[in-house]
Protein backbone atom coordinates (compact mmCIF):
# COMPACT_ATOMS: atom_id res chain seq x y z
CA UNK A 1 0.00 0.00 0.00
CA UNK A 2 1.70 3.42 0.29
CA UNK A 3 1.68 6.28 3.14
CA UNK A 4 2.76 9.47 2.08
CA UNK A 5 5.40 11.55 4.24
CA UNK A 6 3.73 14.70 2.89
CA UNK A 7 2.59 17.34 5.59
CA UNK A 8 2.37 21.14 6.10
CA UNK A 9 3.05 23.52 8.80
CA UNK A 10 -0.58 25.63 8.08
CA UNK A 11 -3.15 22.59 7.83
CA UNK A 12 -5.56 24.61 9.00
CA UNK A 13 -4.58 26.06 5.16
CA UNK A 14 -4.87 22.84 3.20
CA UNK A 15 -9.27 23.89 2.48
CA UNK A 16 -8.12 27.33 1.36
CA UNK A 17 -5.23 25.92 -1.24
CA UNK A 18 -8.17 23.41 -2.65
CA UNK A 19 -10.54 26.31 -3.04
CA UNK A 20 -7.94 27.95 -5.40
CA UNK A 21 -7.19 24.65 -7.24
CA UNK A 22 -10.71 24.25 -7.66
CA UNK A 23 -12.01 27.23 -8.84
CA UNK A 24 -9.39 28.81 -10.58
CA UNK A 25 -8.36 28.51 -14.18
CA UNK A 26 -5.88 25.52 -14.03
CA UNK A 27 -2.10 26.79 -14.84
CA UNK A 28 0.47 25.24 -17.10
CA UNK A 29 2.53 24.54 -13.87
CA UNK A 30 2.41 25.24 -9.72
CA UNK A 31 5.32 27.21 -8.58
CA UNK A 32 5.80 29.03 -5.38
CA UNK A 33 4.95 32.62 -7.52
CA UNK A 34 1.76 30.90 -8.10
CA UNK A 35 1.14 30.01 -4.42
CA UNK A 36 2.09 33.42 -3.62
CA UNK A 37 -0.53 34.76 -5.96
CA UNK A 38 -3.07 32.60 -4.11
CA UNK A 39 -2.27 34.04 -0.90
CA UNK A 40 0.18 31.77 0.28
CA UNK A 41 3.92 33.80 0.49
CA UNK A 42 5.20 31.91 3.62
CA UNK A 43 8.65 30.35 3.13
CA UNK A 44 6.23 27.27 5.23
CA UNK A 45 3.72 27.23 2.12
CA UNK A 46 6.29 25.97 -0.41
CA UNK A 47 5.46 22.27 1.20
CA UNK A 48 1.85 22.83 -0.66
CA UNK A 49 3.92 21.46 -3.60
CA UNK A 50 5.59 18.51 -2.85
CA UNK A 51 1.76 17.70 -0.83
CA UNK A 52 -0.11 17.93 -4.49
CA UNK A 53 2.37 16.08 -5.92
CA UNK A 54 2.10 13.16 -3.31
CA UNK A 55 -1.96 13.23 -4.05
CA UNK A 56 -1.58 13.07 -7.94
CA UNK A 57 -2.68 16.59 -8.87
CA UNK A 58 0.74 17.33 -9.99
CA UNK A 59 3.23 15.76 -11.60
CA UNK A 60 7.28 15.13 -10.95
CA UNK A 61 7.52 19.17 -12.29
CA UNK A 62 4.60 20.91 -11.47
CA UNK A 63 2.14 20.40 -14.24
CA UNK A 64 -1.69 19.45 -13.54
CA UNK A 65 -2.78 16.14 -13.93
CA UNK A 66 -5.87 14.33 -15.00
CA UNK A 67 -6.88 14.34 -11.20
CA UNK A 68 -6.41 18.43 -10.63
CA UNK A 69 -8.68 18.87 -13.68
CA UNK A 70 -11.03 16.44 -12.46
CA UNK A 71 -11.16 18.02 -8.83
CA UNK A 72 -12.43 21.75 -10.27
CA UNK A 73 -15.62 19.85 -11.49
CA UNK A 74 -17.87 20.49 -8.00
CA UNK A 75 -19.45 18.00 -8.35
CA UNK A 76 -16.83 16.02 -8.22
CA UNK A 77 -14.41 16.88 -5.95
CA UNK A 78 -15.20 15.07 -3.15
CA UNK A 79 -14.81 11.93 -4.71
CA UNK A 80 -11.79 12.86 -6.54
CA UNK A 81 -10.02 13.84 -3.34
CA UNK A 82 -11.46 10.56 -1.77
CA UNK A 83 -9.45 8.52 -4.96
CA UNK A 84 -5.81 10.55 -4.09
CA UNK A 85 -6.52 9.83 -0.11
CA UNK A 86 -6.62 6.47 -0.75
CA UNK A 87 -4.05 6.13 -2.97
CA UNK A 88 -1.50 8.06 -1.15
CA UNK A 89 -2.78 7.07 2.18
CA UNK A 90 -3.57 3.85 1.62
CA UNK A 91 -1.88 2.04 4.90
CA UNK A 92 -4.14 4.14 6.72
CA UNK A 93 -8.02 2.24 5.65
CA UNK A 94 -6.22 -0.44 6.81
CA UNK A 95 -6.71 0.49 10.04
CA UNK A 96 -10.00 2.56 9.83
CA UNK A 97 -12.37 2.42 6.32
CA UNK A 98 -13.72 5.17 7.79
CA UNK A 99 -10.87 7.55 9.65
CA UNK A 100 -12.38 9.84 12.03
CA UNK A 101 -10.94 12.03 14.83
CA UNK A 102 -10.84 9.18 17.59
CA UNK A 103 -8.79 7.36 15.72
CA UNK A 104 -5.93 10.50 15.45
CA UNK A 105 -3.47 8.60 18.18
CA UNK A 106 -3.63 5.45 16.30
CA UNK A 107 -3.05 7.15 13.50
CA UNK A 108 -0.16 9.22 14.17
CA UNK A 109 1.83 6.63 15.59
CA UNK A 110 1.31 4.75 12.38
CA UNK A 111 2.92 7.43 10.54
CA UNK A 112 5.66 7.97 13.56
CA UNK A 113 6.66 3.90 13.10
CA UNK A 114 5.92 3.98 9.41
CA UNK A 115 8.41 6.94 8.49
CA UNK A 116 10.41 6.93 11.74
CA UNK A 117 9.94 10.50 12.77
CA UNK A 118 9.98 12.20 15.70
CA UNK A 119 6.15 12.58 17.80
CA UNK A 120 6.38 16.12 16.45
CA UNK A 121 6.53 15.67 12.67
CA UNK A 122 3.99 12.60 12.78
CA UNK A 123 1.54 15.16 14.65
CA UNK A 124 2.34 17.10 11.57
CA UNK A 125 1.35 14.35 8.96
CA UNK A 126 -1.88 13.28 11.22
CA UNK A 127 -2.79 17.08 10.79
CA UNK A 128 -2.15 17.07 7.56
CA UNK A 129 -4.16 13.56 6.45
CA UNK A 130 -7.28 15.12 9.04
CA UNK A 131 -7.23 18.03 6.75
CA UNK A 132 -7.34 16.55 3.23
CA UNK A 133 -9.69 14.10 4.81
CA UNK A 134 -12.54 16.85 5.98
CA UNK A 135 -12.52 17.60 1.75
CA UNK A 136 -13.55 14.37 0.68
CA UNK A 137 -16.61 12.09 1.25
CA UNK A 138 -15.32 8.19 1.89
CA UNK A 139 -18.87 7.00 0.90
CA UNK A 140 -18.71 8.10 -2.70
CA UNK A 141 -17.19 6.85 -6.06
CA UNK A 142 -15.59 8.96 -8.57
CA UNK A 143 -18.66 8.95 -11.00
CA UNK A 144 -17.98 6.85 -14.38
CA UNK A 145 -18.71 8.03 -17.95
CA UNK A 146 -22.49 6.56 -19.07
CA UNK A 147 -21.26 3.59 -20.85
CA UNK A 148 -24.67 3.51 -22.32
CA UNK A 149 -24.83 7.26 -23.96
CA UNK A 150 -21.44 6.56 -25.41
CA UNK A 151 -22.74 3.73 -27.14
CA UNK A 152 -26.13 5.75 -28.54
CA UNK A 153 -24.49 7.39 -31.41
CA UNK A 154 -23.21 4.45 -32.58
CA UNK A 155 -26.29 2.25 -32.39
CA UNK A 156 -28.21 4.73 -34.08
CA UNK A 157 -25.21 4.70 -37.06
CA UNK A 158 -25.61 0.73 -36.93
CA UNK A 159 -29.68 1.35 -37.11
CA UNK A 160 -29.45 3.63 -40.10
CA UNK A 161 -26.88 1.06 -42.18
CA UNK A 162 -28.31 -2.44 -43.75
CA UNK A 163 -27.09 -5.49 -41.53
CA UNK A 164 -24.81 -7.88 -42.00
CA UNK A 165 -25.94 -10.59 -40.48
CA UNK A 166 -23.86 -13.65 -39.34
CA UNK A 167 -24.10 -16.13 -36.80
CA UNK A 168 -20.89 -15.78 -34.89
CA UNK A 169 -21.40 -12.08 -34.60
CA UNK A 170 -24.99 -12.79 -32.51
CA UNK A 171 -24.24 -15.55 -30.83
CA UNK A 172 -22.29 -14.05 -28.30
CA UNK A 173 -22.67 -15.40 -24.72
CA UNK A 174 -25.00 -12.87 -22.67
CA UNK A 175 -25.00 -10.29 -25.18
CA UNK A 176 -28.52 -9.25 -27.14
CA UNK A 177 -29.02 -8.06 -30.56
CA UNK A 178 -32.02 -6.67 -32.37
CA UNK A 179 -31.26 -8.52 -35.98
CA UNK A 180 -32.40 -6.47 -38.99
CA UNK A 181 -33.39 -8.35 -42.64
CA UNK A 182 -33.67 -7.12 -45.30
CA UNK A 183 -35.83 -8.84 -47.57
CA UNK A 184 -35.29 -9.09 -51.43
CA UNK A 185 -37.92 -7.96 -53.41
CA UNK A 186 -39.09 -10.79 -55.12
CA UNK A 187 -42.74 -12.74 -55.42
CA UNK A 188 -41.41 -16.04 -55.24
CA UNK A 189 -41.97 -17.33 -51.48
CA UNK A 190 -39.85 -19.86 -51.93
CA UNK A 191 -37.07 -17.49 -51.66
CA UNK A 192 -38.65 -15.93 -47.89
CA UNK A 193 -38.92 -20.13 -46.94
CA UNK A 194 -35.65 -20.09 -47.04
CA UNK A 195 -34.37 -17.38 -45.66
CA UNK A 196 -36.58 -18.08 -42.28
CA UNK A 197 -35.35 -21.34 -42.44
CA UNK A 198 -31.87 -20.52 -42.03
CA UNK A 199 -32.41 -17.66 -39.36
CA UNK A 200 -34.46 -20.89 -37.40
CA UNK A 201 -31.12 -23.17 -38.23
CA UNK A 202 -28.45 -20.31 -36.54
CA UNK A 203 -30.46 -17.99 -34.34
CA UNK A 204 -33.06 -19.93 -32.23
CA UNK A 205 -32.25 -22.41 -30.08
Amino acid sequence: MALSSSWVQAANRIPDLFSKTRDGQAPSQVTTQLLKDWGFASSNDRAFIPLLKSLGFLTATGQPTQRYHEYRDHSRSQAVMNDALKEAYGDIFLIKSHPTKSDQVAITGKFESYHNVSDDVSQRMSKTFFALLSLADLSAEAPRKDVAAEAEPLKKRDAAAPAKVSPSSVLLSGLHYNVQIHLPATKDVEVYNAIFKSLKEHFVE
